[in-house]
């Protein structure tokens, strides 16, 4: 439905599955007032329009989910402090005041929010999705001309209730769920029984990256992972740790970065300690990602 020229390969294997987004959010994840979230840089636009929201965990379901029933959502996922995504998030708060309720732009600072960048598999700050009638239905990384951006936005308006195909694999759908539901336990066994039928099945091997990523993140603070990574770079367990929470707040490319330079910094078994690590991250995004094939080339430099 979109301009050839912005499509992605996002979308590797049908709909992203937002099954686990309905129903009540986490008590973590609960706000403690009606204050909105700040998610992602501002504009300036009006506090009270009700053409750009900050969502959550807390209130995805009602911002994203319901209102795609009645109304196309473009969902922006940022963060502030990033040159690309503090430029192109007032492009997108404008068109969406100029579209007078037409369609409504949902921000997710996916700093505040890794677990909802996880859920959209985004790989790449910023990221686009639109969302009609409760499901993805067409997604970009990065940021493309006003242009082109229109004339997307005119597609998704178009498209209304366009539903996305369901994955054909019905096993990748018990998999998937178990793991967007946080079931890391039954979503490992599910994926492993894929690969046990089909060893070369690049879904279900990305798939159990994903399972070994959220096993070592969870519970960590983010911020804090970062943080320690920052005033220990020859710390390779800490920079390990920093690019899984790069990844899974959909800062792949950075963590890519991270990793590369710390092979070049390190020998022995720290280095191929390293090298593995990231061969998995790889596995997370999948062999056509454009960013994996570019960090697989830099691996190489720093290796050779």
């Amino acid at each position: 439905m979109s301009d050839p020229r912005i499509t992605s390969s996002i979308f590797t294997r049908g709909a992203v599955d937002l099954s686990a987004l309905r129903g009540t959010a986490p008590a973590s994840t609960r706000p403690t007032s009606t204050t909105p979230a700040q998610a992602g840089p501002s504009s300036g636009l009006p506090g009270g329009s009700a053409a750009v929201v900050d969502v959550t965990e807390a209130n995805i379901q009602s911002e994203v989910l319901e209102q795609s029933m009645t109304t196309p959502v473009v969902v922006f996922f940022g963060a502030a402090g990033y040159p690309e995504s503090d430029q192109f998030a007032p492009v997108l708060e404008r068109l969406a005041a100029e579209g007078g309720g037409a369609w409504v732009l949902a921000r997710v600072d996916v700093q505040q929010n890794p677990r909802l960048a996880q859920m959209f598999q985004v790989q790449a700050i910023p990221t686009v999705y639109a969302v009609v009638g409760g499901r993805p239905v067409d997604a970009f990384p990065g940021v493309v001309p006003e242009a082109q951006l229109r004339q997307w936005i005119g597609a998704v308006l178009k498209a209304g209730g366009v539903a996305v195909a369901e994955p054909e694999d019905p096993r990748l759908d018990e998999a998937d769920d178990a793991l967007m539901t946080g079931d890391l336990d039954a979503a490992e066994q599910a994926y492993r029984k894929i690969l046990a039928e089909s060893p070369a099945d690049a879904a279900a091997q990305a798939g159990l990256a994903q399972v070994g990523l959220a096993r070592r993140v969870g519970g960590t603070d983010p911020g804090a992972a970062l943080a320690a990574a920052e005033a220990n770079p020859d710390d390779v367990a800490a920079q390990l740790l920093a690019a899984d929470v790069e990844v899974l707040s959909g800062m792949a490319e950075q963590a890519y970065r991270r990793l590369v330079d710390l092979v070049r910094r390190t020998a022995g078994e720290d280095r191929e300690k390293v090298r593995r690590h990231l061969v998995d991250l790889f596995s997370v995004a999948g062999p056509d990602d454009p960013a994996v094939a570019s960090a697989r080339r830099a691996l190489a430099s720093a290796l050779f």
